[in-house]
């Protein structure tokens, strides 16, 4: 028999967890633990914000979805874990204490470190949650003109939804016979990380039908009241403000010696932790280049849970992970698809038209409908 744990109810653990217990006997246990019980699909953010979704149609109940599929659902706070000793130790919710296991998936995902930026806190909006996406909602509501600044911070690694709130803005102002100046704020030029130069020249069709100004290389240092000021002394003023954070790594790891100093776990492309047996590690918890995305963090925990299989079976891992990036951002008429290789020189598809918002719309419903 073998004690699974699935540390982590997003993307990358949910999707662990299904597929070993389809393929797993009865004899196996699988255990996914999660600090909150409803999983969010994050994509669908946006359109929760602009009033274009319900709060029970973006989540459902994991203790239910995982019960459906002989997983046992523990909600609780990881507060360590030691992949040398394979132990957890929980708090809150349903346990306190000490739990063993043989074999880990670690999908914690990643923690919103606004900390790194002054005046994140206090003046920032953001859309990581349901709740945060409802406040900015009822802010983006209540805009009646001036400056609009949508970005993301260094180190956010996360650009599809500040296009996408870019976009939304503007047609909601459109459909209210309302203008306003709309900046989207990049810490980088397009070209200097995986993925971002690509991205940038697929959206730049909707970024000029819309008329919002791309500022790159503008590194948020601070936020102020009415201002946002760059590491390097620029500001830019604003009336209404919504920012990606930083993200950094979950600490439940620390001092284990198996993560980058961002407290993101080294793996290799099996998804396999380096330098612990017996644990892999997918989402957005995982070192790669690049962007974070739900897609990714889909296709590692496929990765990591085939692997995790060959194990138990007594084979070698034989599941390799290939880094690309494939994504829809919605803009309406403009909306894009995109798939690029982040690894090597593969060739980009980019794709234009209003089916891919359709079609991004009909994706969240069939991933509710199988996983929920």
């Amino acid at each position: 028999m073998a004690n699974i744990l699935i540390a982590g109810g997003g993307f990358g653990g949910v999707v662990a967890a299904e597929r070993l217990s389809r393929t797993l006997g009865a004899e196996h246990q699988v255990t996914l633990v999660s600090r909150g019980r409803r999983f969010t699909f994050y994509p669908a953010l946006v359109r929760l914000a602009f009033g274009h979704a319900a709060p029970e149609e973006i989540t459902f109940d994991l203790r239910e979805a995982m019960a459906e599929r002989r997983v046992r659902f523990v909600e609780a706070t990881i507060a360590h874990l030691d992949p040398h000793a394979r132990r957890a130790v929980l708090t809150g919710g349903d346990i306190s204490g000490e739990i063993k296991y043989d074999f880990l998936v670690y999908a914690l995902g990643r923690r919103l470190a606004t900390e790194r930026v002054p005046g994140f806190f206090e003046h920032a909006h953001h859309l990581l949650g349901v709740g945060a996406a409802q406040k900015f909602g009822a802010a983006a509501g209540e805009f009646r003109g001036g400056h609009a600044v949508i970005g993301s911070c260094p180190g956010a690694r996360l650009e599809v939804p500040v296009y996408e709130t870019a976009f939304a803005l503007a047609r909601q102002l459109e459909g209210r016979g309302e203008q306003a100046r709309i900046t989207v704020i990049s810490p980088d030029r397009p070209g200097d990380h995986p993925g971002g130069d690509e991205l940038y020249r697929a959206v730049r069709p909707a970024l000029e039908r819309y008329g919002v100004r791309f500022l790159p290389a503008f590194p948020i240092a601070e936020v102020e009241a009415e201002a946002v000021r760059a590491s390097d002394g620029r500001e830019v003023e604003y009336d209404l403000l919504m920012l990606v954070p930083p993200f950094e790594g979950a600490s439940a790891l620390a001092g284990a010696g198996l993560t980058d100093e961002e407290g993101f776990v080294r793996v290799n492309d099996t998804m396999r932790v380096v330098g612990a047996e017996r644990a892999y590690a997918a989402g957005d918890a995982a070192y790669f280049s690049g962007p974070k995305m739900g897609y990714m963090a889909v296709r590692q925990a496929e990765v990591a849970a085939e692997n995790l299989l060959a194990e138990i079976e007594g084979r070698e891992p034989s599941s390799h992970y290939e880094h690309d990036m494939r994504l829809v951002v919605e803009a309406g008429a403009e909306s894009v698809y995109l798939h690029a290789s982040l690894w090597g020189d593969g060739e980009t598809d980019v794709s234009r038209g209003p089916f891919w918002g359709w079609a991004k719309r009909v994706h969240e419903k069939y991933w509710r409908a199988r996983h929920g």
